[in-house]
């Protein structure tokens, strides 16, 4: 097997190009590609527990913790105690986070069509929903171009 057909190594590198292309985005935002995937499951879904967050981000709750906190520190999240659990927090948005999402969404979209540009529509389409199926995620959201 040659670089070329290997999974892992075309993802991951694929996956390092993309992570930077965000990353300077982001940066004019004083945001860093770390914090993208909390921002952008939260945009999705806010007052989830930090464990729940970090799940869906697939990081460490350690991890989570020090994310939260710099969020928290830019004042782009609050953290309220659970009313069932006194030891969980719910993290939400502040109107400082809400108020980034459009702009922020915009640059992944940039970011999305500058790495997909050499494909038709059709490949776009069929790329997306292919990454989907190998994540297994649903598709109850067919993917949009």
């Amino acid at each position: 097997m040659n670089r070329f057909e290997s999974l892992s190594y075309l993802v991951s590198h694929l996956n390092v190009d993309l992570q930077n292309a965000l990353d300077q985005r982001l940066k004019r935002y004083d945001l860093d590609i770390k914090l993208w995937p909390v921002l952008f499951s939260l945009w999705q879904e806010e007052g989830v527990t930090q464990t729940e967050l970090s799940k869906r981000c697939d990081v460490a709750n350690y991890t989570m913790t020090r994310l939260l906190d710099q969020l928290q520190q830019q004042q782009l999240i609050t953290r309220q105690q659970d009313l069932d659990n006194r030891r969980a927090f719910n993290i939400y948005l502040t109107n400082n986070g809400k108020a980034l999402e459009q702009d922020l969404i915009r640059e992944a979209e940039r970011v999305n069509e500058m790495f997909l540009e050499n494909l038709t529509v059709e490949e776009q389409v069929e790329f997306l929903t292919l990454i989907n199926k190998i994540n297994r995620f649903s598709d109850e959201n067919p993917p949009k171009v």
